[in-house]
Order: structure tokens, then sequence, then C-alpha cells
């Protein structure tokens, strides 16, 4: 094993979406997390398509049975977290909830991953990425004058708002366990971590900087200086010159110099600018910008598909994808100077459950009486 997590025992119960996020950032920077699936669910050869359950084993246990609880009970003896996805009062049915794991283990931190949390008059509604971030006001924000949302794919609700904040919660949580040697139940939300993510729009709008019509706003495709421009091969680039400096790199680089653009912060300039950028934009295909204006000061970028951005050059050379049995995928992030990540390995097909007992202090015996029993 390898990276600043190593070290730390992680348990994930296998479910869809953030907690895997989540559980494979872990794995990524060393920690060594099972996953608990279901008693004979198991991916075969799916699993070298299933990128975010890279990185560790799994062991199936049926927890219909009191002696599948006691197992996964067992295993939390052992961990330093245990984290789950399930819709709140799932875990607390099958007896592993919070209360029965933190008296097994008092240290142990307990992540739980929702849409709506684990409160509020929503907390058993069935919802996904969409309703989250719709609720928290990042979806309205999302598209362009006079138009319906656009969808983000569900890069906000379930990645960034959710994985991400349950691992950051997890963290926060373990580090304080290192000081008060107490466990605690990390709650982490989709629609609460949408918001958190829109603290400075917050801002903004309070100080009369951002408003609430879609596609009017610096940074959400309203000015002409930060959008995206299709070009004369049908591909498309970005801008971003917001500051002086780069945009008057931009004019002089484009060669513009109509006097209207210097009135670049005037949002009534900007329909005309924009249509104006539209027109350049179009005389030339995206590799001839490209030469003008990559690694310029002035806050270009093409615009790539995903196959693309894999072998850009600045990619490559960072390392910022890799390639496992077959599967391009990206590569663990961020980079540590002194304890970097290991390569991730493929994710488990089949679960590896005597293995994983064993390793986690379950003794052959014991494991014996499981099999026998069909809990594993």
């Amino acid at each position: 094993m390898a990276g600043p997590l190593t070290g730390l025992k992680v348990i994930e119960m296998v479910g869809l979406g953030p907690a895997p996020f989540c559980a494979m950032l872990l794995a990524d920077m060393g920690a060594e997390v099972i996953r608990v699936q279901r008693h004979g669910q198991a991916l075969g050869e799916r699993a070298r398509f299933d990128v975010l359950g890279r990185g560790r084993r799994a062991v199936a246990l049926d927890l219909r049975q009191s002696e599948g609880v006691e197992t996964l009970l067992q295993l939390v003896e052992g961990a330093d977290a245990l984290i789950e996805g399930f819709r709140p009062g799932v875990m607390e049915r099958l007896g592993l909830g919070p209360e029965q794991c933190l008296q097994r283990n008092p240290k142990l931190v307990f992540g739980r991953m929702t849409g709506w949390g684990q409160s509020g008059p929503l907390a058993q509604a069935a919802g996904h990425d969409i309703n989250y971030i719709a609720l928290a006001g990042a979806l309205h924000a999302i598209g362009r004058p006079g138009e319906k949302p656009v969808v983000p794919h569900n890069y906000i609700g379930d990645f960034g708002g959710g994985g991400m904040l349950l691992g950051f919660g997890v963290l926060c949580a373990l580090l304080e366990a290192q000081r008060s040697g107490k466990g605690q139940v990390v709650d982490a939300a989709m629609t609460d971590g949408t918001a958190l993510l829109s603290a400075m729009m917050y801002g903004f709008r309070a100080g009369g900087r951002l408003s609430d019509e879609r596609g009017a706003n610096l940074l959400d495709g309203g000015a002409h200086f930060y959008d995206t421009y299709a070009c004369a091969d049908g591909r498309f680039i970005a801008l971003g010159a917001i500051e002086p400096q780069f945009y008057a790199e931009l004019l002089q680089r484009c060669g513009i110099d109509d006097p209207q653009f210097q009135q670049q912060m005037d949002p009534r300039q900007w329909p005309q600018l924009k249509a104006k950028l539209t027109a350049l934009f179009l005389q030339r295909s995206r590799a001839q910008w490209c030469e003008l204006l990559e690694g310029s000061d002035a806050c270009f970028a093409p615009v790539l598909d995903w196959a693309e951005a894999a072998q850009h050059p600045h990619n490559r050379e960072r390392g910022t994808y890799l390639e496992l049995d077959g599967v391009l995928q990206p590569a663990p992030a961020p980079r540590f100077s002194r304890t970097p990540a290991a390569t991730p390995t493929q994710a488990a097909g089949e679960p590896q459950s005597e293995a994983v007992l064993r390793d986690w202090g379950l003794s052959d015996e014991r494991i014996a009486d499981l099999q026998q029993a069909g809990v594993i």
C-alpha cells in the first residue's frame, strides 16, 4: 500500500454513486477499504468497468441472517470508519445502525450519504442528483437566458456535493477521534453539499453581483469573455479572460481593435460583443485557435471530448489519466510529495470473502462456520 491514508481501515456498504466515489477516494490514497456486498452479488466481467469500485476487495455477507450481521459487527470492531449510502433507517433495520456499531467500536466514524439528509420532511423520499441540486438552487442557475435549466450530468450533487463532502466529513471526524477517542456519525446530504458549493454565488447575490436570470452573469456564460464558441470545423473553444490583463492579451492575440471591446465589464454590451466573437471564432478551426492562443495568458482552452482529454499533452505529462485492464479513467488526485498514491488496482470481480475475513482477524474456524451456514 502507498499514500497518506495507509493504515486506515474502512468498511464500505456497497451502494450507488456518491458513497462508492467517497470510498474510491479513500482507497486511492492508501486506505484499506473492504466492500460489503449482498450475498450472491458479483459484477463478474463488468467489474473492470466499475471505475468507482477500484482499489478494494469485496466480501459478500448474507445480512438477513443474524450471523451475517454479527460478522459485520466483528469487522466494525477493527475498522476506523464505515460508510453507507442507504435511505435513513435501513442500517438500523439491519441491526447495523450507529448505536449498534459504536457500541462495538466507540472510536468508529459512521459516514452516512443521502440526498436529502438523515432528517427533514424529504428524508424518506426517493431522489437523484437532478432533484437535490434543484432543491439547493444550483440547477436554476445553469442555462441560457429564456431557456430551461441545463442538466450538468451528476457532477454537482452526487460527486462534488455528495461523495467529496462525505470524504471530507469522514476525515474530519477521524482527526477528531484521534484526540477524543470517540467516534461519531457524519450526516452528509447532497442538498447540503450543493448549497455549500454555492457559497460564493450567495455572496455575489447578496452583494448585487449575481442576477437570478440564467446566462446573464459573469460566470454563467453571460459575459462574452467567459463562454464557449464554435469554430469553423464544428469544434468548440472556451474563454475565461476575466482579469483586465488577460482580457487585453486575448484582444491583442486575436487582432481585435474594435473600441467597443474596451467596455469589458458593461453587461449592456455583452450581447453585441458576444455576437462579434461568435463570428470571429467561426473563421478558423479549433486547431488554428489553439495554435494562436493555447498556453498564453488569454485564459483559453479547447473543449475536448472524453478521449481527447486523455491525449492532451498537458494531461499526458501529468499522468491525469490512466488505463486499467483496458478501461480509461482518471488517476488518483491530488498529488503528494512524500506519500504519493500508488496506481490503483482494478475493482474486485468475485468477492474474496474468506481472504478478507481472515485478514481482518476472523479465525479459520469462524470462517468455516460461516461458510457452512451460507452466510458467506
